[in-house]
Order: C-alpha cells, then structure tokens, then sequence
C-alpha cells in the first residue's frame, strides 16, 4: 500500500497532537507522523474535531468518509489553491457546446478497457467471452459514430456494454461470484459487494486526483452534473473500472484470496464485505493503483494513480486547445 495512504477500519477517534495524527480506539493509542499522510480512507465511523481538520488543511490531507456499508460519504479536502475561473468558464461552455463529443469518448474508452480485460480471458481459452469482443469492437464504434447520437442514447450503448461484460462473468468466476445483475443499494450478493466497494474507492482516489488539476469536479459530460457530488469523478472514474477495480476483483476471486463463507456478512436483503475482506481488498486496490507500467505514448513509467490525473489533463487539452480526448486505454501499457 502506497506509505502516504491509511485507511482506518475500525471506530475511534481521530485527533491531532503536537504534529502528528492519533487515532485513538478501545484498543488504545496509534499515531502516524502528519508529513508520511496524504490521504486518509475512513472505513468506519470516526469521529474528527476541528483541530484535526485544520492541521489535515495545513499539510495538505485529503480525507475520504465511507459509512458502515461501505459506500462513500463524502471527501473533506483543503481549500483548493488551484483554482482557475478562466477554465471553469471554458469547462462549462464545453459542457453545452460539445458534451457528445466527450460522452462518446468516455463510452468508447470503457468499451475498450472491457475488450482488454475480456480479451486477456479468451487467450487463455474462455472462447465463450468472443461474442462480446466482437460487439465491442464492431458494433460500439458504429453506434458512437452517429452524429445524432442524444445524450441518453449514449448512455443506453454504455449501459449495454457493461450488462454484456457482466454476462460473460460466468465463464470466467467461480461459482459463487457469479451474479444475474447489477444491484448497488444494497448490493444483494458477493459480487455486487466487491464492485460497490471497489467503485467507492476508486471514485474517491479520482475525487483527490482531479483536486491536483485545475479541472472544477462539479462540471461533468457523460454523467449528469448534479448537487451533492463530483460528477466529473464519475466520469474519469469509469474507464478505469475495468482496469483497477474488476481486474482487483478477478484476481482475488480467482486466487481464491476471498472467499464467500469466510470474507462476506449477509443480513435480510443485503451482502456486505466483512472487515477481513474489506482488509484483503484495500489492500490489493491499493497495489494497483501504485503498479507502474511503461506508458508507451509518453515513453516513461507510471502508476496507474498517475495514469487517472493525466486523464484531467488531457481533458483540459481539449477544454482549452480542442485537442481529441482519448481516455486511458489498456493497450497504452508495454
């Protein structure tokens, strides 16, 4: 795990003494020193008071709150000192002006990463996952075509594509991960659980990257801007679906590194990852969001954490040069 990311599974309190951070719970007293912390992940309840808050501001903290199933609350970061008007201005005009052209990029980017990931299947002879490469590949590049395209008709192509990427689950999972369909709240089985908690962190780790940009997160093209959330994580976010959070979860379902009887809590209607699992799984993100590749455009290593916050700034490119938007793709990797 990256050394300046914690996350804090368990309740208790977070304060500040002296320079450091201290969590304090039954167990007693933990303290990390305030320059190795970057982000902090709030797993549980956890109570902060305002002299926490204003040393976290001063050092540049970013803290991201996640209720008891898991989803995401919210993110507390310091006052934004890259803020830039004449962007925003440039960011919103593109967002009535050529909202289409990025939404299609964005589908067309998901759609690739999939064929990646499903492709890396069907070499390894799960030859029953090529009826969707093939829609991918010929289909999608046809609908996204259309000039007439509305935005909820993109949506309907990018809809399709991860229901047919679902699909072919089955032939590739284990038994038990194997599910019918996407249910997020709550999420009703062991897989919904894994891709709703993977989805939360992701969103979160985009929501700290975008703040690095001068990009505003309340101005977003393939989702609806709304109050109440960063829409424009939601849109970076979703092409690194693919890439970080389901191929975490294929991984460690496969390896069998969770385990349906040891690593999930069922209750009613709902299933939930234990702490064990959400253990496991932290863990396993957060190595993927540090794994470095060769970029083979930009002919230097990164991380995929890189990867997302180079995705703002090829989005401000197009903002503010026009330049195409091409979204991060898994065939840019060496």
């Amino acid at each position: 795990m990256s050394s300046g990311t914690k996350y804090i599974m368990s309740m208790g309190d977070i304060k500040r003494k002296d320079n450091s951070i201290l969590f304090k719970n039954d167990k007693g007293n933990s303290y990390l020193p305030i320059e190795s912390v970057k982000e902090i992940y709030c797993m549980n309840e956890v109570n902060v008071n305002s002299k926490f808050l204003d040393l976290a501001a001063k050092a540049g903290i970013i803290i991201h709150f996640f209720n008891y199933y898991g989803y995401y609350s919210g993110t507390f970061y310091p006052k934004e000192n890259l803020v830039s008007g004449n962007l925003t201005i440039k960011q919103a005009e593109a967002f009535l002006s050529k909202r289409n052209i990025l939404a299609k990029a964005f589908v067309q980017g998901i759609a690739d990463n999939i064929y990646e990931v499903l492709y890396h299947y069907y070499r390894h002879d799960k030859l029953e996952v090529k009826d969707t490469l093939d829609w991918i590949k010929n289909t999608v590049p046809i609908y996204l075509k259309n000039e007439n395209l509305n935005i909820k008709q993109i949506l309907r192509i990018e809809g399709e594509t991860w229901q047919r990427f679902y699909s072919d689950f089955k032939y590739f999972l284990p038994e038990d991960f194997v599910f019918n369909k996407r249910v997020k709240r709550p999420p009703d089985n062991p897989m919904n659980a894994l891709i709703s908690f993977g989805n939360s962190i992701l969103y979160s780790k985009t929501v700290a990257q975008i703040y690095n940009t001068h990009l505003n997160q309340t101005i977003s093209f393939l989702h609806e801007p709304s109050e109440g959330r960063f829409s424009l994580s939601l849109d970076l976010s979703e092409v690194f679906k693919p890439a970080i959070v389901y191929k975490t979860i294929f991984e460690l379902v496969n390896t069998k590194k969770l385990k349906v009887t040891k690593h999930f809590d069922r209750k009613y209607n709902y299933c939930l990852l234990n702490t064990a699992g959400k253990t496991i799984f932290v863990q396993a993100i957060e190595e993927k969001f540090d794994e470095v590749f060769e970029h083979k455009r930009l002919k230097r290593k990164i991380s995929y954490k890189t990867a997302i916050k180079l995705d703002g700034y090829k989005l401000i490119k197009f903002i503010i040069e026009g330049k195409e938007f091409k979204p991060f793709n898994l065939k840019e990797m060496v």
